[in-house]
């Protein structure tokens, strides 16, 4: 997917593109997506790096007002970073990535889609209730191996 059109938007979704990189982190800053422990330009330079995982975009008169990094292990797809910029909320955006997201999982043969979201965020677990998305009751593990 180089480029897709949204039909609720009316914005072109495409991937990141070279020199966005902190605009991105100016939106996941903006959006409150980024914590202390997690190096937002690690994650974006992992993303870019293999054919697994990619980061969306959606852009106004040439800047970044949305995104999407998307991800798959072949079984299971996960969605981070999904954000849209504060001036652009309630368009369509975030309904938008979302799908260009999905279909990017869906060409690559990705049966599910997961994301993970913070309990104490009701408005977000409402955009995905709204979207079709259910909650699965599961424990999620993890193990910090960058010594963090």
């Amino acid at each position: 997917m180089d480029q897709a059109v949204s039909t609720e938007t009316a914005r072109p979704i495409g991937h990141m593109r070279e020199g966005e990189e902190e605009a991105l982190v100016a939106l996941w800053t903006a959006t409150g997506l980024i914590r202390p422990w997690n190096d937002p330009r690690a994650d974006i330079t992992l993303a870019r790096r293999g054919p697994h995982s990619t980061i969306l975009v959606a852009r106004a008169d040439g800047a970044v007002i949305g995104s999407a990094m998307v991800g798959h292990d072949g079984h299971r797809g996960w969605i981070y970073y999904l954000a849209v910029a504060p001036d652009h909320a309630r368009q369509g955006i975030g309904k938008a990535l979302t799908r260009a997201a999905e279909d990017w999982l869906r060409a690559r043969g990705v049966p599910k889609l997961m994301l993970m979201v913070r309990p104490e965020n009701e408005q977000v677990q409402a955009f995905y209730d709204a979207a079709g998305y259910i909650q699965e009751p599961r424990i999620i593990f993890s193990k910090r191996l960058d010594g963090k």
